[in-house]
């Protein structure tokens, strides 16, 4: 953008080139000294989140995968339709393949996730590693009626607060570290609620299922509650590493080993479907009391 370069004093000429994700035309060759140890050349560059959504096969407008880590991040693509957000998400470029059309998408971040399991672990020293969050949760059959917003350094998408901080709100005596594991849980199960909906009402395009990956994706527990919450299936892919089979579909694609998206498709599989197991007005009524406790985080810290 002329205008931008102009103001921040930065010539055009600085920046590098504008490349497709996947690029017949090959750009550049790793250095034969480096740490491939040979020139390998340069035709697929994807950033992690859009890597991560080309490696789960979401080639279709409406299609969406959400990476659990310590964080999450969402992803829907809405094809060669540039879709301003008017809901607290970001709208970016989400892959080009050669000469076809930029297909671009709508991305919802989630600060806190995987990292409010550590938090557990490390700080409050209920469980000794982060698989156990599963174990301990399931010594209970529900929350015990609390929610844990996990606003520790403000709220990210869709809210994006930076005076909000963390809250559990609900607490009473008959609460126990099985309900506090378990609302942990529930937690990331939410937040990622409050991002579909802003996708949705940004697209317009109800979400059909969810394709998942990440570290947090083997948590079976979590995975059921996410299709609770959601009421739509969860799928979890064979090969967990999107990412990575992400760049390798983009290189693939530019050297004529997959010759479209319909053959990467074809090689994406999958290894475990979650189904929703909740009624709408369950799932209505937990989703009203969670959205009560984020409230409460608001305007905690004073500018």
């Amino acid at each position: 953008d002329d205008a931008i370069c102009a103001t921040m004093t930065i010539p055009k000429s600085m920046l590098p080139e504008i490349r497709p994700s996947s690029d017949p035309k090959i750009y550049g060759y790793t250095l034969p000294d480096g740490p491939f140890g040979g020139r390998i050349p340069v035709c697929g560059d994807l950033g992690d989140q859009q890597a991560a959504t080309v490696g789960q096969a979401c080639f279709s407008p409406g299609e969406s995968k959400n990476t659990y880590g310590t964080g999450c991040f969402m992803i829907l693509n809405t094809g060669t339709k540039i879709v301003p957000s008017k809901s607290g998400l970001l709208t970016t470029a989400c892959y080009k393949f050669g000469d076809s059309p930029t297909v671009y998408a709508l991305e919802g971040s989630i600060a806190i996730t995987g990292a409010l399991v550590q938090w557990l672990r490390d700080n409050l020293k209920l469980i000794d590693k982060s698989s156990d969050v599963e174990d301990l949760a399931k010594t209970v059959d529900d929350n015990g009626g609390i929610y844990f917003v996990p606003a520790f350094s403000g709220l990210f998408a869709p809210y994006w607060k930076s005076d909000a901080r963390g809250v559990i709100a609900g607490l009473t005596r008959y609460v126990n570290r099985g309900h506090f594991a378990r609302a942990a849980l529930e937690a990331t199960a939410y937040q990622t609620r409050e991002v579909l909906d802003a996708m949705n009402a940004d697209s317009g395009v109800p979400l059909t299922a969810l394709k998942v990956d990440g570290g947090m994706v083997y948590n079976n527990l979590l995975m059921q509650f996410q299709a609770d919450v959601l009421g739509v299936p969860v799928v979890r892919p064979k090969v967990a590493e999107t990412t990575a089979l992400g760049a390798a579909y983009a290189a693939g694609l530019a050297v004529g080993f997959w010759k479209n998206t319909d053959e990467m498709r074809a090689n994406w599989g999958m290894d475990k479907t979650w189904e929703p197991s909740k009624d709408d007005s369950a799932r209505t009524k937990l989703y009203k009391e969670w959205k009560k406790a984020v409230t409460r985080t608001f305007e905690w810290v004073e500018h």
